[in-house]
């Protein structure tokens, strides 16, 4: 399975030669991968599972986008660590339990640094929402970039 999925995203390289080394874009496919998964997850998720209506859980109300959104991020989560561990940075050395906490920590802080720079950009800058929400996106793909290489799955030195 992994050998296919290298053939197909390596097979639509050769146009993006000149820009990206093959491991980034790698880790561009797998992130689009990921965040396709999300979209459609939550769209399934919100409209077919939930049925649009809010969750009750004893005195608490969750709202059924929010619901969705949890549930999607649970997804998301687990195919973003696959593919990254798989496909993308094969050479960390690191233990997968390791692997996999320091990519919740990651996973965590871009969801922190997300709600922030939303709150930041669209009520103290008065961005507009959709603009806010593609200039965070980029920020925290290439963030996580590097958070991934050199922290999640960084490959130690004997």
């Amino acid at each position: 399975m992994r050998k296919l999925a290298l053939k197909v995203i390596d097979f639509f390289y050769p146009p993006f030669k000149r820009w990206f080394s093959l491991h980034t874009f790698r880790y561009m496919a797998s992130g689009g991968t990921t965040v396709a998964t999300g979209i459609v997850g939550y769209y399934i998720i919100y409209n077919f599972i939930l049925h649009q209506e809010d969750v009750h859980v004893g005195n608490f109300l969750i709202t059924a986008p929010i619901a969705a959104l949890i549930l999607e991020s649970a997804v998301t989560f687990s195919v973003g660590f696959m593919l990254n561990k798989y496909l993308v940075f094969t050479q960390s050395n690191l233990k997968g339990r390791i692997q996999l906490f320091r990519y919740a920590t990651v996973y965590g802080t871009n969801i922190l640094l997300n709600y922030a720079l939303m709150k930041i950009l669209i009520e103290g800058f008065l961005f507009y929402p959709t603009i806010a929400k593609a200039c965070i996106t980029l920020i925290l793909a290439v963030f996580s970039y590097f958070s991934q290489k050199y922290f999640t799955f960084k490959v130690k030195k004997h």
